[in-house]
C-alpha cells in the first residue's frame, strides 16, 4: 500500500505522467531487504542481493522519465552496528552491482558519483565506486549517487568544523556564513536538494539521512519492501509529487 504524506485531498487519484513538474532529484531509502528474505524464510542477505536488481530497473526508470539526479542510501554510519558477516557482505555489493552493470549503466550516460566517509570503507569497495566514477566521468545524463557510510550528522558537524578551521585560517570570515555557504561544504555541495524522497518499506523516519538538504522535500513512503519496488511503484511517486504545491512557507 503507498502511503503519500501530506496528500492533496483534491488528487485521490495521481494524473498522467507528464514533461511538466518533473522531481530532478530524487533521493531513495532502500529499506525491507531484511524483512522481504524472513517472509521467504532466506538468510537477509539474500535480501540485500535481490536489492540489487532492484536498483538497476530503478535507475533505468529514472532515466527513462527524465530525473537528473538519483541518491540512493546504500549503507550509513549506524549500518556498522548489524552482524559482521552482513555488513562484509553489503560492503561487496557495490563491486558486483557495478561488475555486473556499469557497462548498462554507460550505455545509458549515468554518471556515478558517492557521498559519505569513503575512507572508512573497506579497500575493494572504495576501489570499485572510484573505478566508476572514473568510467562514468564524462557523462552528462542521469547523476547516480550512492550514499556510503553516510550520516547527516556526522556530515553536519564535519561541516561546522571545517567552516571553523576555514575562520580561523583567515580562509572565511564569518560574516559569510550564511545557508548558501554552509551547502557547500556539505558532501552534496554541488548538487540540488532533492525535490522528493522515496522511503520503501513502511517506516516513515529519515534514518539520518540527508537532514539538512531535505528541508523542503516533499515525502512519499510505500509499504512496498524495496527487492519488490518496480517502475510501477516509482512512476507512482512521481506522479503523486507531480500533484504537489510547493510553497516553501509562502502562499
Amino acid at each position: 500500500m503507498n502511503i503519500p504524506f501530506f496528500k492533496n485531498k483534491k488528487s485521490e487519484e495521481p494524473s498522467l505522467y507528464h514533461d511538466e513538474n518533473i522531481a530532478d532529484h530524487i533521493a531513495i531509502v532502500m529499506d525491507g531487504n531484511g524483512r522481504w528474505a524472513k517472509k521467504r524464510g532466506m538468510p537477509r542477505i539474500a535480501g540485500h542481493k535481490e536489492g540489487v536488481s532492484t536498483v538497476m530497473n530503478i535507475v533505468k526508470a529514472a532515466v527513462k522519465y527524465k530525473v537528473k539526479v538519483l541518491t540512493l542510501y546504500a549503507f550509513s554510519t549506524e549500518n556498522w552496528k548489524r552482524p559482521k558477516s552482513e555488513i562484509d557482505f553489503i560492503l561487496r555489493l557495490p563491486k558486483e552491482f557495478l561488475h555486473i552493470y556499469l557497462p548498462e549503466l554507460i550505455a545509458n550516460n549515468v554518471r556515478i558519483d558517492a557521498i559519505g566517509d569513503m575512507e572508512n570503507l573497506p579497500h575493494h569497495t572504495i576501489e570499485a565506486v572510484q573505478y566508476a566514477i572514473d568510467r562514468t566521468r564524462d557523462n552528462d545524463g542521469l547523476q547516480l549517487n550512492f550514499a556510503l557510510n553516510y550520516g547527516s550528522r556526522n556530515e553536519i558537524l564535519n561541516t561546522m568544523k571545517e567552516m571553523v578551521r576555514d575562520i580561523h585560517d583567515g580562509k572565511l570570515s564569518l560574516d559569510e556564513v550564511d545557508e548558501q555557504q554552509f551547502s557547500r561544504y556539505l558532501y552534496t555541495a554541488n548538487l540540488p536538494d532533492p525535490d522528493l524522497l522515496i522511503r520503501t518499506g513502511g517506516e516513515k523516519r529519515l534514518s539520518n539521512f540527508l537532514l539538512w538538504q531535505l528541508a523542503y522535500t516533499e515525502f512519499w513512503f510505500t509499504d512496498v519492501l524495496w527487492p519488490d519496488f518496480s517502475e510501477e511503484e516509482f512512476l507512482n511517486a512521481l506522479k503523486e509529487y507531480q500533484q504537489r504545491q510547493r510553497r516553501y512557507g509562502g502562499l
